[in-house]
């Protein structure tokens, strides 16, 4: 049984490094080291508590670089020396497991993802937050946020100073001629549900434009239901609407064919991109390369272009956006999907091995439940959506000068309030992978419905033997 919680750990982080979640991490030291203008024993604030600044030390490992700043920001307000080591997603369960399981006392601080949370509970990695004082902040955090910090038995274990729930991203000026209205509740009705988005695409490309760049981007909403009830496999008829929709898309030529991260996926954020071939997608056709920007553009000069609608993507997607909108910032909106869904968020707890909880607990309640530090976060990373409740409140007015003004701060919340996590479990990685393999394979025309369908059981029944499956 352990072994098999193990081997989902370093599965989590397999997905972890697919995940864009955070601003980016890179395999470095950083200490954030005290300027010794605090000598020990001075009284300083930190996160609403007096604590001493003692000369002791944090250690902290993450697989978010944003906790750097973190880091810095508390060693400037309380003079507690803060070492960050920042390590790359996919390695990140392997060297945690390897550190606590050894017996060792730092890091003091960890993190993880949602999906490789859960494992991390069962394996003790985490302190009980409860017993240090979280019952005294529930209700503070964004509901799904406090609860994906829980363990099984409800006992506070991390807590996480984002909240990621997914949204539309749309051209507001095509969607004014196509649709005569660019108002978000408006144009959430054209991606209300897959039939309905189908439609839509057929739409754009009639009037020249192509709904998405990738036929990857609903993904973030496709998780209706559980993937697992009562210990079966449960493959909901949304599911199989969401199959439907993503064949279609790739088989109609609805979209760019262009892979999520690749060069022209970024690109249509700002402009035209050329039009691909499904063999370019697929790798097939290796005489373009989709990850050099001027190999890209040189091997597709001559190629028919498009300009793309809309991007799916979590909140975070702000900030890649920002990025890479160019001169069409301000012509963007954001509007509801066909579900609730979210991706990724870093949730911060305290090693149970760590031997000084009471300072790590602080850190967290820094990073976290501190309003004033939830206002610079805002502002330090230019519209992350911070899972503090009064701070979000407090900014429901601030407009987004690259959406068109738009309120996204009351936005987000409000997605979030939609937001069931116990839709999620500890199998979605390798099931939803899976899944997607299958889908993969149909619209290429690899397999039949009913091979990939066969692969896709097999798959399940082979990994997770405790599952039921009825084919």
């Amino acid at each position: 049984m352990k072994m098999k919680k193990l081997m989902a750990i370093t599965l989590a982080g397999v997905m972890a490094a697919s995940m864009v979640g955070c601003s980016g991490s890179s395999s470095t030291t950083d200490g954030a080291k005290t300027d010794g203008t605090t000598s020990s024993g001075t009284e300083t604030e930190a996160s609403g508590d007096k604590v001493a600044a003692s000369g002791e030390k944090l250690v902290v490992w993450t697989l978010a670089s944003d906790l750097k700043q973190f880091a810095e920001r508390y060693t400037e307000q309380t003079g507690t020396e803060v070492e960050t080591v920042v390590i790359e997603p996919a390695d990140y369960p392997t060297k945690v497991q390897t550190a606590l399981m050894g017996g060792e006392t730092e890091p003091d601080i960890i993190v993880g993802e949602p999906q490789m949370l859960e494992d991390f509970y069962d394996n003790g990695f985490f302190a009980n937050l409860d017993e240090l004082g979280a019952k005294d902040y529930e209700g503070q955090i964004v509901d799904y946020v406090w609860k994906v910090g829980q363990d099984a038995d409800g006992v506070q274990r991390a807590i996480s100073y984002q909240i990621t729930p997914a949204g539309i991203y749309y051209r507001r000026d095509i969607a004014e001629e196509v649709f005569g209205t660019d108002d978000p509740e408006e144009i959430g009705k054209y991606f209300a549900d897959y039939g309905t988005i189908l439609d839509t695409a057929k739409t754009l490309k009639d009037a020249g434009y192509r709904i998405f760049a990738s036929d990857s981007e609903i993904n973030y909403f496709s998780g209706d239901s559980a993937w697992v009830v009562d210990g079966a496999l449960n493959v909901s008829q949304a599911r199989l609407d969401y199959m439907d929709l993503v064949i279609s898309l790739y088989q109609d030529d609805l979209t760019a064919y262009a892979n999520q991260w690749s060069t022209p996926w970024y690109q249509a954020m700002s402009g035209e991109v050329p039009i691909l071939t499904a063999e370019i997608q697929n790798y097939e056709d290796d005489s373009v390369n989709v990850w050099d920007a001027d190999a890209f553009n040189e091997a597709t000069a001559d190629l028919e272009k498009t300009t793309v609608f809309a991007f799916g993507l979590p909140s975070w997607g702000v900030l890649t956006m920002r990025d890479n909108v160019g001169e069409t910032s301000g012509k963007w909106g954001v509007c509801a999907g066909p579900a609730y869904g979210f991706g990724g968020g870093t949730y911060i707890g305290i090693s149970n091995l760590s031997e000084r909880k009471e300072l790590a607990w602080d850190f967290v309640k820094f990073c976290t439940l501190n309003e004033e530090t939830a206002d610079w976060w805002i502002e330090a990373s230019e519209g992350d959506t911070v899972s503090l409740i009064s701070a979000l409140e407090k900014h429901k007015d601030d407009e987004n000068a690259v959406y068109g003004g738009e309120k996204l701060y009351s936005f987000w919340l409000e997605q979030a309030e939609g937001i069931d996590y116990s839709k999620v479990t500890k199998y979605d990685k390798v099931i939803g992978d899976a899944w997607g393999a299958a889908i993969g394979s149909i619209k290429t025309g690899q397999a039949t419905r009913e091979e990939a369908f066969a692969t896709f059981y097999d798959t399940i029944e082979s990994t997770y033997p405790e599952i039921t499956v009825t084919r």
